[in-house]
Formats: C-alpha cells, sequence, structure tokens
C-alpha cells in the first residue's frame, strides 16, 4: 500500500505569513512621526511645551486680558498701601481676588498686570534676538562649512572677533548710548529695537559654529556627491540638500538660546539699560524690588519666579527636541 501523495499548491504562503494573516498590517511612519512619538514619552519635555505654549498665548492676548479684566499696569492704588510703612495691606503682598498677586509696595500698581505686560516684553526681545541669531549664523556657517578654504578661514577668524567681544558690557553701552530717538524711532520701540540687534547680532557665532560643523560632515555624504554628480551648483546643493538636513539642530539651539536671550534682557533691564520705565519689564520689576525687599518680599518673588519658570520650561522643551530629533545622543 502507497503512502498518499501530498499536494503541495503554487501560491502556499509561508507559515510565518499565514500566522500575521489576520493581524492589522505594518504601517511606515515617517521621520517627524516618530520624533513625535518619542518627545511624547518625555513627560518632563511634554510638561515644558505646555507652559511654553500658555506663556505665549499670554504674552500674545496680555492687551486684551487686561482690557476684559479690567486692569491697569501703570494705575496707581495709593489706598492699598500703607502710608507709614509703604508695603501694601494685607498678608503676601495685598493679594486679593481683585490683585491676585498683591500690589506693589510705595505704589500700589497691580503685579499681576505688570507681569503680564512684562512677559510679551521679554518674548518679543528673545524670540527676536533669537531669529536675528539663527538666520546670520546659519547663513555663515552653512557658508563657511561648505566651500572651506579661505572663505572657512575668514568666517572662522571673524566668528573667534566676536565671541571675543565683551558683550555685556557691550550691550550697556550701546543700549545706555542710545537714548531719545535715533534711526527714526523712540521710545520704547527704540530700546525693543536696541535689544534684539545687539543681543542677536553678537550671538550668532554660537550658533554659526554648530552649523558649521554639522556642514562639514554632511557635505561629504553620499546624497551630496549624488548631487554633484548630476550637475547640481553650490546653492542648489546649499539650499536643497544641505539645509533641510541642519533643521534639527537649528530648531533645537533655536529653543535653548531663547531662555538665554530672556535672561540676558532681564539682566540689562535690571541694571537700568534695557526696558525702561513706565514700561512693565520683569527684570525692571527685580530692580525696583532691590530696594524694598524687607517692606515685600512677595515683590522680589513673583517677578523672579516668572523669569525662572519660563527660562526652566524652555530649557525643558529644547532638551526633549534635542533627544526626540537626535536619538543617538540620549
Amino acid at each position: 500500500m502507497t503512502a498518499p501523495i501530498e499536494t503541495t499548491r503554487a501560491d502556499a504562503q509561508p507559515e510565518a505569513v499565514l500566522e500575521g494573516a489576520g493581524r492589522k498590517e505594518i504601517e511606515g511612519r515617517s521621520l517627524g512621526r516618530i520624533a513625535w512619538t518619542r518627545f511624547k514619552r518625555d513627560k518632563a519635555a511634554m510638561a515644558g511645551g505646555i507652559v511654553v505654549v500658555l506663556l505665549i498665548l499670554t504674552a500674545v492676548l496680555s492687551k486684551p486680558i487686561q482690557s476684559l479684566l479690567g486692569l491697569d499696569p501703570n494705575a496707581f492704588n495709593q489706598n492699598l498701601v500703607d502710608p507709614v510703612m509703604l508695603a501694601p495691606k494685607g498678608d503676601f503682598g495685598g493679594i486679593s481676588w481683585d490683585h491676585p498677586l498683591g500690589v506693589e509696595p510705595q505704589t500700589g500698581r497691580d503685579i499681576f498686570a505688570r507681569i503680564l505686560e512684562g512677559s510679551w516684553v521679554s518674548l518679543v526681545v528673545a524670540v527676536g534676538s533669537t531669529l536675528l541669531s539663527v538666520v546670520i549664523g546659519v547663513v555663515m556657517g552653512v557658508v563657511a562649512g561648505f566651500y572651506g578654504g579661505w572663505v572657512d578661514s575668514f568666517i572662522s577668524r571673524m566668528m573667534d572677533t566676536f565671541l571675543a567681544f565683551p558683550l555685556l558690557l557691550f550691550a550697556i553701552s550701546i543700549s545706555a548710548s542710545l537714548q531719545g530717538e535715533a534711526f527714526g524711532m523712540e521710545g520704547l520701540t527704540l530700546r525693543i529695537a536696541v535689544l534684539v540687534f545687539v543681543i542677536g547680532f553678537f550671538s550668532w557665532p554660537y550658533i554659526g559654529r554648530i552649523v558649521r560643523a554639522q556642514t562639514l560632515s554632511l557635505r561629504e555624504r553620499e546624497f551630496v556627491e549624488a548631487a554633484r554628480s548630476l550637475g547640481a551648483r553650490g546653492p542648489f546643493i546649499l539650499f536643497r540638500e544641505l539645509l533641510p538636513n541642519l533643521i534639527a539642530p537649528i530648531l533645537v539651539y533655536a529653543t535653548l538660546l531663547i531662555p538665554t536671550n530672556i535672561l540676558f534682557e532681564a539682566s540689562l533691564s535690571f541694571l537700568g539699560v534695557g526696558i525702561a520705565p513706565p514700561q512693565a519689564s520683569w527684570g525692571g520689576m527685580l530692580t525696583q524690588a532691590v530696594d524694598l525687599y524687607e517692606v515685600d518680599p512677595m515683590f522680589m518673588v513673583i517677578p523672579g519666579m516668572a523669569i525662572f519658570v519660563t527660562v526652566l520650561a524652555f530649557n525643558l522643551l529644547g532638551d526633549g527636541l534635542r533627544d526626540a530629533l537626535d536619538p543617538r545622543g540620549k
């Protein structure tokens, strides 16, 4: 008796394929989606991102919020201040439903309104100076790294020259000298423009060095050689091949540069050469609190906490972006 002959079909599938036949098909994911997945797993970065979004919304909507709540950052409320001790009436700096963060000693101005007013000033100066330094630094860094030779040497020496400047002293001297009216601007507009220029123009070498180093590595990659072999010229390679691959480090460094510029603006305002009163600024509020912290400690704590929370949130966001966009560095 012969054993039955087993017949095999030509379209029979392997066992591994048959076992997963009823399961969900594996979907491809883009690099952006992968980075977003990594970023969501970082709870600290997510918290920092949420705080940053809230801060930006607060700064953008500071004027409407003040109008809606009937707040005036420059309105004096002498009836809320003790005429003898000059301290706010009530506990914790005069905190109440009408004044949730209390009032200033001596003047009685609402601290919550002044924090709101100072938020947009700090963010405008920080974001504006960061954009200026990123634009200059990226252009200089890409050109130096891609062309090399005497171009690289010239731009690198220029970076060393800018880094040798005592930036704080230089910023103090320029900000102090440009008072009143200059370049067709005056008042708050002039001071913001001067701060953006000084901070941004003298900070570009930091990002310029990072972009130069990344460009030196990328210019030897296969996709650049392929573009050259197809007849692509320098400008095309710079803008179509190199810059898209530099977005991740540029974005991460810009996010980490914003809190540094916030501290720089607060420092200049604290020294009296940044945003001038009566315009509210976080650094200016700390300057006033130096002479009054014994009378009302909350007057120093609140603007200091505003700066601390803002800088911490941006730093957490930047660290999370770095880990999400460059997992090898984690």
